[in-house]
């Protein structure tokens, strides 16, 4: 076997983000990879059920070679052989996040010889983790400017402590990915959402959080919609409440936020909270916000081309996805340029 190509894990962001962009880029590129040190920035280092998880179901995409995938492993060595397309199933038993579990997946299904059908289990909406809201609604309409996308079917979410979401993705290969220029943020078109309750919770606390986004928001537009409501119980059985907010510009930009009301927090507060989030990534300039950003890295990559995306400040999860993406493949280079409180990502091709 080739000598692995030797990733540290606690450098940068130092969580599981290392390990997925790792694994991701291992299998497209084809190049073994020992990823040692893997979560050592988190206070439970190791593969946790989510991560591990996320190794197999890359294991069964690329019919890989595996050492160390075991809980609690702190490193791992991984040998892709072919990567191919077909059904995969990841059971995450906790609330281990869907998004994420797509986060690793998706660019190797774009590039699979055949239709890709994923079955994923854990958490829908979970904290540290983009809401399956944010990823149909906010990520996904940035990747098809790439021209590629997926279709899903939600059939039950998964809250934390218990999980138990279901999520059904379908992938259609692509032949290539277009490079995108995004530079012009523009003027805000409408903002619109959704604040929810689950459970046993009072669909006041979504109009609670609805009214205090709209407020903060109001100084942007006057173009504000976001649904309330009580999610049917036969899909969200569990307690939970939270907000999802988009924003779209006359030139085609598509910004967003989320957040869930956590223990003791009123939903006043919650609702402020996504709302500044939005506001900030705006008000910075950016034509995509702070969490979108590091996971268009990767197909800024992929691309057939230089690519360019003005974003508000870089984030320490952007720094890390192009670290690693910089280690993986050596076609491409990463440069940051400031723009006052605002910055250009340039994705270079080399010749």
């Amino acid at each position: 076997m080739d000598q692995p190509v030797q990733i540290d894990g606690s450098e940068l962001e130092g969580g599981g983000q290392i390990l997925r962009i790792a694994l991701t880029m291992s299998v497209l590129k084809n190049k073994p990879i020992q990823v040692f040190n893997i979560r050592a920035g988190r206070s439970r280092p190791g593969l946790l059920e989510q991560h591990l998880k996320g190794v197999e179901l890359m294991k069964d995409l690329s019919n890989a070679y595996v050492k160390g995938a075991t809980l609690n492993s702190t490193i791992i060595d991984f040998h892709p052989k072919i990567l191919q397309g077909g059904r995969y199933r990841a059971p995450v038993k906790t609330a281990g996040s869907i998004t994420l579990l797509l986060q690793v997946a998706l660019p190797c299904c774009l590039f699979a010889k055949e239709v890709s059908e994923l079955e994923l289990h854990g958490g829908t909406n979970t904290e540290m983790a983009p809401q399956i809201d944010y990823t149909t609604e906010i990520f996904k309409p940035n990747l098809e400017k790439f021209g590629a996308t997926f279709d899903f079917d939600l059939v039950r979410r998964g809250y934390f402590p218990k999980g138990g979401g279901k999520v059904l993705i379908n992938v259609t290969p692509v032949k290539n990915l277009k490079p995108v220029t995004l530079l012009n943020q523009g003027q805000i078109d409408k903002i619109y959402g959704w604040s929810f309750v689950a459970g046993v919770l009072p669909l006041k606390m979504a109009n609670v959080m609805a009214d205090a986004a709209k407020n903060t928001l109001q100084c942007l537009t006057n173009n504000i919609k976001i649904e309330c409501y009580k999610e049917d119980h036969d899909i969200a059985p569990n307690n939970e409440s939270g907000i999802i907010l988009v924003a779209e510009t006359d030139t085609g930009c598509i910004l967003g936020s989320s957040a869930l009301v956590k223990r003791g927090e009123q939903s006043e507060f919650t609702g402020k909270k996504a709302a500044d989030s939005l506001l900030k990534s705006i008000r910075q300039g950016g034509c995509v916000d702070e969490f979108c950003q590091d996971q268009l890295i990767i197909f800024m990559a992929l691309a057939d081309g230089n690519s360019r995306i003005k974003v508000g400040e870089v984030t320490l999860h952007t720094k890390t996805a192009i670290h690693i993406i910089e280690k993986l493949d050596e076609s491409c280079k990463f440069k940051i340029v400031s723009d006052g409180i605002s910055n250009i990502i340039e994705c270079i091709k080399k010749s």
